[in-house]
Parts: structure tokens; sequence; C-alpha cells
């Protein structure tokens, strides 16, 4: 594990990655990143147009069958 800087880009905030991270994540200069949070803290990963496509109708369906889940989870 290795940390990383908090700094200032332009009048945004933003993390410095290593060229070690970026290896590990297997990103490059302008690649989308998705961040998600987990008990253990923030998971980063690759953005994957498929996985976000099954993110989106996981979405769809809980927000349609919301009473259902809530049930379910009972």
């Amino acid at each position: 594990m290795s940390a990383l800087k908090v700094t200032q880009i332009g009048n945004s905030i933003g993390l410095i990655l290593t060229k070690e991270v970026l290896a590990a994540l297997k990103v490059e200069k302008g690649d989308a990143v998705y961040w998600t949070q987990t008990p253990e803290g923030i998971h980063l990963s690759p953005y994957d147009q498929a996985f976000e496509a099954q993110m989106e109708a996981a979405r769809e369906v809980m927000k349609r069958r919301r009473n259902v889940l809530r049930e379910l989870a009972k």
C-alpha cells in the first residue's frame, strides 16, 4: 500500500496516482475509473462498459421492484 497525495487541480481537488497505481488499475491518462464505497473503505476499478450496463439494469430493477426487495430483505 502506498499513500496518495491530495492536491489542488485547477478549481478542483484531486489525487495524484503513481505509475504503480496506474499499472495496477490498468488505466492510462484519460481513462475513466469507478469508485465504490465498501465496508473497508473505497475501491477503485477501471471503467468497464459491460459492468456499467449490468449496474444500470440492476438500478432499474431496484427502482421498479423496491417494495418486493424490501419484503425479501426481512
